[in-house]
């Protein structure tokens, strides 16, 4: 019998296939990054539950642009992301990762899956966007009106809004969102990366529209085929990158 000291025993390595989020960065400016996180997820607490995350450096490896990475990472572990890993880069932000205890996820990337700022196509051979969030068997329902500063986040499945989401109210979900009211505050669907999740709204005059990262703000006025009326919302994507396609419901 081995004995209890047996390194055959007392453990075992194995390779896993751990579903990881991914903040693909888009740029090097700290304080401009600071400032869209708060602009999108603002104080909202519960968002993310210590999940595990991959810097993605790819679109600035052209640029070699060095970044406060310290602040960044602190900016992140506020929001209860764990940073863990990075990918792609230039050699000098490969080095201050490193240095900063983030492992290599190059060989990885298969593995990940996106969040907002930017979803990169996943590999043939990954999981779709609906597995990386699974909805579940039934939608969280809401059917009271969400006031100013209110947010509901249904996770990992669709949210049903029976009542107006007014100005400065956000509703979330991993899946879809449907609001059978106006639709005035901000609707963010496909959260964790589901880039097929929809937005439906029997009276659209959203302050903001997303879906899996990528997003549109009242600063660009809604055409007046869905102004204040029934739509549906949807991103596109094509060679030319992806965008949301607003449609009126007939």
């Amino acid at each position: 019998m081995p004995a209890a000291s047996d390194p055959s025993t007392s453990f075992e390595l194995k390779s896993t296939q751990w579903p990881l989020l991914a903040l693909a960065l888009r740029s090097a400016d700290t304080q401009q990054l600071a400032h869209d996180w708060q602009q999108r997820y603002g104080d909202a607490a519960g968002f993310f539950e210590h999940d595990a995350l991959v810097l993605d450096f790819s679109a600035l490896e052209a640029v070699d642009q060095a970044c406060d990475l310290t602040a960044l990472l602190r900016l992140l572990r506020s929001a209860h992301l764990h940073p863990v890993a990075f990918r792609g880069g230039s050699s000098a932000q490969r080095a201050q990762a490193s240095a900063a205890g983030l492992a290599r996820a190059d060989d990885a990337a298969d593995t990940v899956h996106n969040l907002v700022l930017n979803q990169a196509q996943p590999p043939a051979a990954s999981p779709t966007p609906e597995a990386a969030a699974p909805p579940q068997t039934s939608a969280l329902l809401i059917d009271r009106p969400l006031r100013s500063g209110q947010q509901v986040y249904a996770r990992g499945r669709d949210l049903i809004i029976t009542a107006m989401v007014n100005p400065g109210a956000e509703v979330v979900a991993d899946g879809h969102i449907h609001v059978y009211a106006p639709l005035r505050g901000k609707a963010i669907a496909g959260a964790r990366g589901n880039e097929s999740a929809r937005i439906f709204a029997s009276c659209l005059e959203a302050e903001l529209l997303a879906i899996a990262g990528t997003y549109r703000t009242s600063e660009v006025p809604l055409p007046q085929s869905v102004q204040g009326k029934p739509a549906m919302v949807r991103l596109q994507r094509n060679e030319q990158g992806e965008r949301l396609l607003i449609e009126p419901i007939a």
